[in-house]
């Protein structure tokens, strides 16, 4: 009997069982894969970074654009220079804010300063209680709760960093209080030139509602350059006078805290400003220079909201948690709206 015939084998090949990759991934994939260019490895993600650093540096990037484009590409594409623009950004935010003090009249910067001292001292103060009274209701560390209370009150990052020290403040304590404040100050740069526009708020009340109001010191300035100069001026004075605050409350919270042997860091940058604006005022041989420098202080500052954008992923905004937003928003909504009514009745 014949042996019967058997069907011949069905080969599989290997592409057919393994799994395709979806185009999204494929196309997010390129922009990661480096090419070699005049002998040096580059990757899209690279290529878009340095076109929309580039873009940055036209008139065409205001401060709020400039942290928008940021803002987009730490939630895409990723930054590719992390380490790099955070160590740039705290420098460069310096050296720009020294440039603004050659656009600035020493009389006037005085004059604006003498208005904001008695909000500066009671927002300041009221804030910091405020702070202590809302985290032990919400239950939050001292350490997180005074950070956060310390960057609403005077000048944002910059005062979390040195408070951060004098506590001997965890790394993720301090990336709580940070990440809360820049995602407060991305809101605020956005949100408050709309709002004075709607209530029709001069510009000296405008300048001294963001210098009180708004944490850190790049959204500030960049808020008030989009509403006009003399707003710039106001809030730019009366923000670094606030920023000064940063030595007797870093004092402060080393007795509060009964901490011993810490050093306090000193916002010398403030003094840089003050010569510029004291230049600029009785050397009238630098006023030529004086346009040429304040533009090139917008760009940095420009550029710090970019590198600000692009540092916040949205990683480090889930990281923070809902209690320590909380805490900022109530501060946040507390100082704004108090000012602000202080502020369209008294100025």
């Amino acid at each position: 009997m014949p042996a019967p015939t058997q069907a011949p084998p069905t080969h599989i090949t290997p592409a057919a069982t393994e799994p395709v990759a979806a185009p999204a991934a494929g196309f997010w994939r390129a922009f990661h894969t480096p090419h070699l260019v005049a002998g040096y490895p580059v990757t899209g993600q690279q290529v878009v970074f340095g076109l929309l650093l580039v873009f940055c540096l036209t008139p065409w990037a205001s401060p709020p654009v400039a942290l928008a484009l940021g803002l987009v590409l730490a939630q895409t594409l990723g930054n590719p220079f992390l380490s790099q623009t955070k160590a740039a950004t705290a420098k460069l935010l310096q050296y720009s804010v020294v440039g603004l003090g050659f656009g600035m009249n020493a009389h006037a910067a005085v004059q604006a300063g003498r208005e904001g001292i008695l909000f500066t001292v009671a927002s300041i103060f009221g804030t910091l209680v405020l702070g202590y009274l809302a985290g032990r209701w919400l239950g939050l560390g001292r350490h997180v709760t005074h950070l956060i209370s310390c960057g609403t009150a005077i000048c944002g990052g910059s005062a979390i960093a040195a408070v951060g020290p004098v506590l001997h403040a965890k790394d993720e304590e301090m990336s709580v209080a940070l990440g809360t404040v820049f995602v407060l100050n991305a809101i605020a740069l956005f949100a408050f030139p709309p709002i004075g526009h709607a209530l029709a708020m001069t510009q000296q009340q405008f300048g001294l509602w963001c210098a009180i109001a708004i944490h850190d010191t790049s959204s500030v300035v960049g808020a008030a350059k989009v509403y006009g100069d003399q707003a710039l001026q106001v809030a730019t004075t009366v923000k670094l006078a606030r920023a000064l605050w940063i030595i007797p409350v870093s004092i402060g919270t080393a007795m509060l805290f009964k901490q011993k042997g810490v050093k306090i860091t000193i916002p010398y940058f403030i003094f840089g400003f003050i010569a510029a604006m004291l230049l600029n005022t009785y050397v009238p041989a630098l006023h030529p220079l004086g346009p040429v420098l304040v533009n090139l202080a917008k760009i940095g500052l420009t550029l710090t909201l970019f590198f600000i954008g692009a540092g916040l992923s949205a990683k480090i905004v889930r990281s923070v948690g809902a209690r320590p937003y909380v805490l900022g928003v109530l501060l946040w909504v507390v100082i704004s709206s108090v000012s602000l009514c202080v502020i369209l009745h008294t100025v």
